[in-house]
């Protein structure tokens, strides 16, 4: 029995349809593979040209620009800063050029300071300073860079012992004692006034400096190292000429004088590294006392100098020189003086011997 000749038109649009939804799949997958392998290949090649490709040149600004110091032109600009000629002084009178039936007063005497050029040391001292600070200008007292710094190449003289350093500091104990002991060694009272004046003489202008008296309290020449300018150094001057103390008594309510508890030098030699000086110079007999809560009165020993200056050499962070001069030592005083100035790269020297 055949089959109907009407049902295979029906079956025929059914194939074709199924055929149609196939095809419409097959190419928008078709489609959405060659859109991402289009985009692979575009990002491949994006990637590879940037790989390939050079920088755009950028220019950028810091925001400090710090230009070296050269030594050789600064050493020449202190040096002319140094020789600078003295101020001129006017004086001539007011002369006519007629005869007048009276005579012309003297020129009245002007404040010059303010219709003359301002002294190059005073504008610069302070500023010298902190330019040199960084790049120096010389060695140190045989440390180089590690030492004390220097101040190109001018060597400066205390009682025989010579320096480079730029930031000195004097510490004077001018106890009863001490004063009786540097006469009997031939250095009175003058003379140590004579030495210290003459070394705030010869301080070059890139020098900062202060003194410091004491006894078991003490007195400051300045709350700070001051620039060696000449109106510093004619204050330094002065403060010598009368505010030395001669009494051998430092009591705590004078003038300008600091004290505490506990006293003596150990407090001195915290206050004296807190002014940050390259080098310290120390006049005594090596024998320190000082007044504590506990003890009351005792002499400080040795080892404990020695420790406090092993803990203050490592707070500064360099070495700083401690030169001690002095005056008719004990033994044992010689003895520890002697080797601590000589690890803090100073020099030790006791007078009359």
């Amino acid at each position: 029995m055949s089959r109907p000749l009407f049902v295979s038109q029906p079956l025929d649009e059914s194939v074709r349809d199924r055929r149609r939804r196939r095809g419409l799949i097959s190419a928008v997958i078709t489609g959405a593979v060659l859109v991402h392998l289009a985009g692979l290949v575009v990002a491949t090649a994006v990637v590879v040209a940037r790989f390939y490709s050079q920088p755009k040149a950028t220019f950028e600004i810091p925001r400090e620009i710090r230009i070296p110091v050269l030594d050789r032109e600064h050493k020449m600009t202190l040096a002319r800063h140094e020789a600078v000629a003295p101020k001129p002084t006017f004086n001539d009178r007011l002369v006519s050029t007629r005869p007048t039936a009276f005579s012309l007063p003297e020129m009245p005497k002007l404040d010059m300071d303010q219709l003359l050029p301002l002294d190059p040391s005073q504008i610069i001292s302070d500023q010298v300073s902190s330019l040199v600070g960084s790049s120096g200008l010389g060695s140190g007292m045989g440390n180089g860079g590690a030492g004390s710094g220097g101040m190109g190449g001018a060597s400066l003289s205390f009682f025989g012992i010579k320096t480079e350093a730029r930031r000195i500091l004097l510490l004077f104990d001018v106890s009863g004692s001490v004063v009786n002991k540097a006469k009997a060694s031939g250095v009175p009272l003058s003379r140590i006034k004579e030495e210290t004046s003459e070394l705030i003489s010869k301080l070059p202008i890139n020098c900062r400096y202060s003194i410091i008296q004491f006894v078991r309290n003490f007195k400051p020449f300045s709350e700070e190292l001051v620039a060696a300018s000449p109106t510093n150094k004619d204050l330094a001057h002065q403060w010598i000429e009368t505010q030395w103390d001669e009494s051998g008594m430092m009591p705590a309510g004078g003038q300008g004088v600091k004290s505490t508890i506990p006293n003596g030098l150990p407090f001195v030699l915290d206050y004296a590294f807190s002014l940050k000086p390259d080098t310290i110079f120390l006049i005594s007999d090596g024998s320190f006392e000082q007044t504590t809560p506990t003890d009351g009165n005792r002499k400080v020993p040795g080892d404990e100098f020695e420790a406090q200056l092993k803990r203050l050499q490592s707070a500064a962070g360099k070495e700083v020189p401690i030169h001690f001069i002095g005056f008719q030592m004990r033994p044992e005083d010689n003895t520890t003086w002697r080797r601590l100035a000589q690890r803090s790269g100073g020099k030790f020297r006791e007078m009359g011997r």
